[in-house]
């Protein structure tokens, strides 16, 4: 059956608030511990890095850059520090040649990630490898890890300190419930340390 334009618009608008609205449910608990655990590490002289693949990049970009600039235009506030594993075009590209793209984001863990920091791993699947390979480093390495997943959670539910599961098996879904709780716990984090 054909479903219109008009009822699929629809369906998919109540859906994704369906998912938000059960990510209220499951997910705010772990949501303000991410919170907690963000400032603090930040109160420490401690930084943030995220990685993730393709939207997940993005989503990843996008989070870093709402900690280094703002989010929050009535919070005067200086630069927190956050960096995106994935925006050097020469690293990439050079260590998925000489090392494998599965090593990409962990080489970049071993060079710049400090006990102490915090990782945040985009996964919608929860079953990425470089973003595992990424975790497991991190963790040898004491950092702290936030896990952005979706759908069982994955291989990384159980690796990760902090779970963040959007209830949903739709990656669009889930993408949009990340990008959504990244500008939460942003936007919660500007206010416990700039009010």
């Amino acid at each position: 059956m054909i479903i219109s334009k008009e009822n699929f618009i629809e369906q998919s608008l109540k859906e994704s608030s369906r998912v938000k609205l059960d990510t209220l449910a499951k997910c705010a608990n772990s949501i303000s511990t991410a919170v907690d655990l963000i400032t603090n590490a930040l109160r420490n002289g401690n930084k943030l890095l995220f990685c993730g693949n393709g939207g997940s990049a993005a989503d990843a970009q996008h989070l870093a850059t709402e900690l280094v600039v703002r989010l929050s235009h009535d919070v005067k506030r200086p630069a927190i520090a956050a960096i995106a594993l994935t925006t050097d075009t020469s690293l990439l590209t050079a260590a998925g040649n000489d090392i494998g793209f599965d090593n990409l984001f962990a080489r970049q863990v071993e060079g710049i990630g400090n006990e102490g920091d915090v990782l945040i791993a985009i996964s919608t699947s929860g079953n990425s490898g470089n973003v595992v390979r990424a975790v497991n480093l991190a963790k040898t390495g004491g950092l702290k890890v936030i896990g952005f997943l979706g759908g069982s959670g994955g291989k990384l539910k159980e690796l990760v300190d902090i779970p963040i599961i959007i209830p949903s098996s739709n990656v669009q879904r889930i993408q949009e419930g990340h990008i959504t709780v990244g500008h939460i716990v942003c936007e919660l984090v500007e206010r416990e340390l700039y009010g």
